[in-house]
């Protein structure tokens, strides 16, 4: 009588993908045999057939508890998934690159380059990613796109579409073609660079996912922070910051609009907070249903002080995890690379960030592993691709504290 071998339910890590596995070599080689036994006898053996069911349902069962979502409410993942998440696994800890190496030829992916490192797990870049948009605030407020090229190329119309009203039989005059331009918002490679020691690595109770996502989280997120606000747009993405500007009154596009205090470097000594109503209307109303203010804490700390004529603060601080305080109803986005209180600064920006400004994300995030030049730590080369830039020139104004 034929045995079937012990096919083992674990975890959803890496003993579940070689049980899996092995099951799947056991009911390929049985089903063989079954094939063999119908062309030699035109039937089949008893024990045969009831060895291929038993095969099946622990692979059912298998199948079933993989796609158990784990605690913390993660999704199931796919054999796939879970064989890169194995193999990157083995990387990490190992620098074994035979399995991730395979596994990322046959994706035929675009974006593996073994010399630039490997691909991370989608799982461990979403989790990255995810971080990113609560760590980064105006990544948390902004338009995000995904890309799989280097660059995002976003049409606009230059003269505006013509319209207008018909009737229901009258003739429809000829309209005029709008002439239309692009923005490009080129990606550029962010990196950090986490060390770990040998027997950090070596420690099988560690999750190393979740050991380099909390590493390189914190040095992306201070980096794009920075430049979503003041980047020069050289080798990193352009802050809204950077453009050009012009009073309001004589707004055009491609320069963000300004209002100004008045007084250089402070509020008005009288009703200070009018300055923050007229920034407020100087947005148009299809933007401010979105809108946000972004500041440092220097400057929320003196706008948190201005109070309405019945005495009630215009700052209100969120009573919520997780959510903004609000200025005049609007949320305030904290963002310390915005400029202090001073001489001709802009150091008050509100509109619709989510319209306004646009963050490219290009998929993948990659690992090159380097144990070498820093023994006896090995260095963890982590880049992603990034680029942003302002999408649309009349969703943000800013103040001006100066005349």
């Amino acid at each position: 009588m034929l045995e079937i071998p012990t096919i083992e339910t674990k975890s959803v890590e890496t003993d579940s993908i070689a049980d899996m596995m092995r099951a799947f070599d056991e009911f390929k080689a049985t089903n063989e045999q079954r094939l063999a036994e119908l062309s030699a006898r035109q039937s089949t053996d008893v024990v045969t057939t009831e060895k291929l069911a038993r095969i099946e349902r622990a692979m059912d069962e298998m199948a079933l508890k993989s796609a158990r979502p784990a605690i913390g409410g993660s999704a199931p993942q796919s054999a796939t998934g879970l064989a890169h998440k194995s193999a990157f696994d083995g990387y990490v800890r190992q620098g074994d690159t035979a399995t991730l190496r395979s596994l990322e030829s046959k994706a035929l992916s675009a974006s593996s380059d073994p010399d630039g490192g490997y691909l991370v797990p989608a799982e461990l870049e979403a989790n990255i990613n995810r971080s990113l948009t609560n760590i980064s605030p105006i990544r948390a407020i902004a338009g995000v796109r995904q890309v799989s090229s280097s660059v995002y190329k976003r049409p606009y119309a230059t003269t505006g579409f013509d319209t207008g009203w018909v009737g229901e039989t009258a003739a429809r005059p000829q309209t005029v073609t709008p002439t239309l331009a692009a923005t490009v918002f080129p990606t550029m490679e962010l990196y950090a660079m986490p060390a770990a020691t040998s027997t950090l690595l070596d420690d099988s109770a560690v999750n190393i996912d979740q050991w380099l996502s909390e590493e390189v989280q914190i040095a992306f997120a201070t980096q794009e922070g920075k430049a979503f606000v003041t980047g020069d747009g050289v080798n990193k993405p352009k802050g809204f910051l950077a453009y050009d500007t012009v009073a309001n009154s004589a707004w055009v596009w491609g320069k963000l609009g300004t209002l100004a205090t008045g007084v250089a470097g402070a509020f008005p000594a009288t009703n200070p907070s009018d300055k923050l109503i007229d920034l407020i209307y100087a947005v148009k109303a299809g933007y401010r249903a979105s809108a946000h203010f972004v500041m440092n804490r220097a400057t929320q700390s003196a706008v948190r002080k201005f109070k309405d004529v019945d005495g009630n603060y215009l700052w209100q601080p969120s009573y919520q995890p997780g959510q903004m305080p609000t200025l005049l109803g609007y949320p305030v986005a904290e963002s310390e690379d915005m400029p202090d209180i001073a001489a001709n600064s802009f150091s008050i920006a509100f509109g619709d960030f989510s319209r306004g400004y646009l963050i490219v994300d290009r998929v993948g995030i990659r690992v090159l592993r380097d144990p070498y030049s820093a023994k006896p730590y090995v260095l963890f080369y982590t880049t992603k691709r990034v680029g942003g830039g302002v999408a649309d020139f009349d969703a943000i104004k800013l103040l001006k504290f100066g005349v």
